[in-house]
């Protein structure tokens, strides 16, 4: 196939970006560099569109993926699933029951057994306060280690799919999603972001969303607005990293006391639930400790401290707040939808029917951000490998 002169800007453009990414980890988005992020964009506007055209992204003859999650999910799981597939590796779901943890395998032992022949690893742990990105780092340690002493013939890379920091697939699809709302990066400077807590008929929702935004965003210039209710704090690490993001981009980061005052003016609204940091806290120690009355206590306290605040919902009368009354609705997915999925939820039933299509439209973008994820940290030169794939000219569908 020959290179269009659109191919040839875009891998040229990627190929002068420096990555640094090859043989390392994809963790949190603040570990990783302005150009690395570039990159990471690049990558996943090039598998789009080769994608949209039909043309093949197989860059491995073979090789594993290995899922683990451990908690429940939808989109994060098949998006995963889809990317290593696009790519040419075969998924494997790692069953933590069905394997020999129960009997004392630790984390060192079961990392080199499932990476003998393993190019990624995906990882999802993000209910427990303190742990989730412990445990993937712990992970990656082992994998190093037995590299290095020539156990695994190559070191496979660790892809966040969610941990207690950060949604890195997840904020990445968003700014991918922003980026095709508003036709490129370079006009997102200035744009009000307003990321709000909303009222769910359930306590434990992970920070890792709105933290995932708040660091994110800031970096490219915008205006992110944090708003929740008194005691509903996020980590207090992500909001340094998103004050010092504000600064160094020429952006801003406030944080305000109400969903009213974030709205007022915003070009992006994001309302979605999420535990108070000091009770995933507590809630972690009852898990760790096994001690299932007290957790129930919990839930039911901060069930009835939820109703405090069911006025915290995406309605029309709250989008006239914004920009024009039209700002762009985002959430992550499962929304709680007033009158659909619950009593009452985040988001009224119109609001969210009006911006149901570009929600998926948001979601849809994950299956590509993992697998430039993914690209990135296994090859060292990435506009080689797409290119090569591009002049392959191989079809996607056979037939």
């Amino acid at each position: 196939m020959t290179l269009t002169a659109s191919f040839e800007d875009k891998l040229a453009k990627l190929a002068s970006t420096p990555t640094g990414l090859h043989n390392k980890d994809f963790l949190l988005t603040w570990e990783h560099s302005d150009s690395e992020i570039a990159a990471l964009l690049q990558v996943v506007d090039l598998l789009e569109t080769m994608y949209a055209q039909g043309i093949s992204t197989r860059v491995f003859d073979t090789g594993l993926a290995v899922s683990l999650f451990r908690d429940q999910s939808t989109r994060t799981r098949f998006s995963f699933a889809s990317a290593t597939n696009m790519l040419g590796l075969t998924v494997q779901d790692f069953d933590e029951k069905k394997s020999q943890i129960a009997h004392g395998e630790t984390t060192r032992e079961t990392a080199n057994m499932i990476s003998f022949m393993t190019e990624t690893i995906g990882i999802r742990d993000d209910m427990f306060i303190h742990e989730g990105h412990k445990y993937m780092t712990e992970f990656a340690s082992a994998l190093e280690d037995g590299f290095r002493q020539g156990v695994l013939a190559q070191r496979p890379s660790v892809v966040n799919l969610q941990c207690d920091l950060d949604h890195p697939t997840q904020s990445l699809a968003d700014l991918q999603h922003l980026i095709r709302t508003y036709g490129g990066v370079e006009n997102l400077r200035g744009k009000r972001v307003a990321m709000t807590w909303a009222y769910s008929p359930s306590y434990g929702k992970p920070l890792s969303v709105p933290q995932g935004i708040i660091t994110l965003m800031t970096r490219f210039g915008m205006d992110v607005v944090l708003a929740h209710p008194q005691g509903y704090d996020v980590i207090p690490e992500t909001l340094e990293v998103a004050k010092r993001h504000a600064n160094a981009s020429g952006g801003r980061f406030t944080k305000v006391a109400s969903m009213q005052e974030a709205f007022e003016g915003a070009d992006i609204v994001y309302p979605k639930s999420w535990a108070p940091f000091h009770v995933m806290e507590q809630r972690t120690k009852l898990l760790r400790e096994n001690r299932s009355g007290d957790l129930a206590a919990l839930e039911k306290e901060c069930l009835e401290n939820n109703k405090k605040f069911m006025d915290w919902e995406c309605t029309w009368d709250m989008m006239k707040r914004t920009r024009d009354g039209r700002a762009l609705y985002m959430h992550c997915l499962p929304a709680d939808i007033t009158d659909v999925s619950c009593e009452h939820g985040e988001v009224s039933a119109d609001v969210f029917d009006f911006y149901r299509i570009p929600t998926y439209r948001e979601a849809s973008h994950k299956p590509f951000v993992i697998a430039a994820m993914i690209l990135l940290t296994r090859f060292a030169d990435p506009a080689r490998v797409l290119r090569n794939a591009i002049e392959r000219g191989l079809p996607r569908r056979l037939g």
